[in-house]
């Protein structure tokens, strides 16, 4: 099966691409973040038309998270952790395959810019919330897979020139450390477990020609809990969505899973 993760900037303003990518993807199951809109103007129904449920945590203009899965989903979580903020950026659900279950984690992390202002403080305290209870949730459940935008760009390979963001609450070093202690937890960045030393990225600002010149960066991740390696095929990168008439700055990426 196919697990994609997208940031989709507006599922109503992408909805024709959307619609597009899954036609010729075909995920089992899309996490979008950055919906940018409340749940009752979600479009359920073009989805449904194509074949996929959705399960969405919506907040009007900003923010939201949703899954589109052709599976049903079971104890679907709005409030994984106390967000001091209450902005929707988690949609946590648990995906049945044979005979295990995959507690899948869709986020969207805070960008954290400037970082002399609380959106920085903001972001830390998020991650901190964030690993905090991953801690107590991996007492119950073995598998665990985490996909969604983090931004957070985790080595100067991640990034296509990394002392421009030495300052950046996307790569400063205490933002970096936070990601590797969420893998520390008992968790693999999928892409770097397959690609070691392969420089790509998931997400080209609009400005500055930054698609053409690939001035891009790696921001989009899918953490795997240690136990499903043997599960997972592949880790790949889409980039055809970003190529796009009124694209996403993000290309999904996609997690086929055996």
């Amino acid at each position: 099966m196919i697990l994609s993760s997208w940031n989709v900037n507006s599922v109503r303003a992408r909805i024709e691409n959307i619609l597009t990518y899954l036609r010729s993807s075909e995920p089992d199951i899309l996490m979008m973040q950055e919906i940018k809109t409340e749940e009752k103007n979600f479009p359920f129904k073009e989805f449904k038309n194509a074949g996929y449920n959705s399960y969405v945590l919506g907040q009007k203009s900003y923010n939201g998270v949703a899954f589109l899965s052709k599976k049903k989903l079971e104890n679907i979580e709005l409030n994984f952790f106390n967000d001091e903020r209450k902005q929707a950026r988690m949609l946590v659900g648990n995906l049945k395959i044979k005979a295990k279950t995959i507690k899948l984690i869709n986020i969207y992390v805070p960008n954290g810019n400037p970082i002399e202002t609380d959106k920085y403080i903001y972001k830390k305290n998020w991650l901190n919330l964030l690993i905090k209870q991953l801690k107590r949730t991996i007492v119950d459940y073995n598998n665990i897979i985490i996909g969604g935008d983090f931004n957070i760009i985790p080595d100067q390979i991640d990034v296509y020139d990394y002392k421009k963001y030495e300052n950046d609450a996307l790569f400063k070093l205490e933002i970096r450390k936070k990601f590797r202690e969420l893998i520390n937890l008992g968790f693999q960045d999928i892409y770097r477990y397959f690609n070691k030393d392969k420089q790509d990225y998931t997400f080209w600002y609009y400005m500055a020609n930054a698609w053409q010149k690939n001035h891009g960066m790696r921001i989009d991740h899918f953490l795997v809990s240690n136990n499903l390696l043997n599960n997972i095929k592949n880790i790949n990168i889409n980039k055809k969505p970003r190529s796009k008439l009124k694209p996403s700055d993000h290309a999904p990426i996609e997690l086929e899973i055996i």
